[in-house]
């Protein structure tokens, strides 16, 4: 398992759009991958619970990843998360 805390940096957080572009990612890898806020956790590779996390720029989240690519994933996140997807 790989954990990894990360800052939303783009204005909008992680709403629609940058939510899509965020779990398109995610589905790139094999391992299991979830997104925790406020003890929160949410499969990452589905758009109903990342949006139901309500995350918003400034927000920090942990990223965690379980399986053959986790590490690969949680880096991938983390840096898509780092920018400001195209906005």
């Amino acid at each position: 398992m790989y954990t990894k805390e990360a800052t939303v940096n783009n204005q909008v957080g992680l709403h629609a759009r940058p939510a899509t572009f965020f779990i398109q990612k995610a589905n790139e890898f094999k391992s299991s991958i979830w997104v925790e806020k406020e003890e929160r956790r949410v499969n990452a590779k589905s758009l109903l619970g990342v949006l139901s996390l309500g995350i918003v720029q400034g927000t920090v989240i942990q990223l965690i990843a379980d399986g053959p690519d986790a590490e690969e994933a949680v880096e991938a996140l983390a840096e898509l998360l780092s920018g400001d997807f195209g906005e």
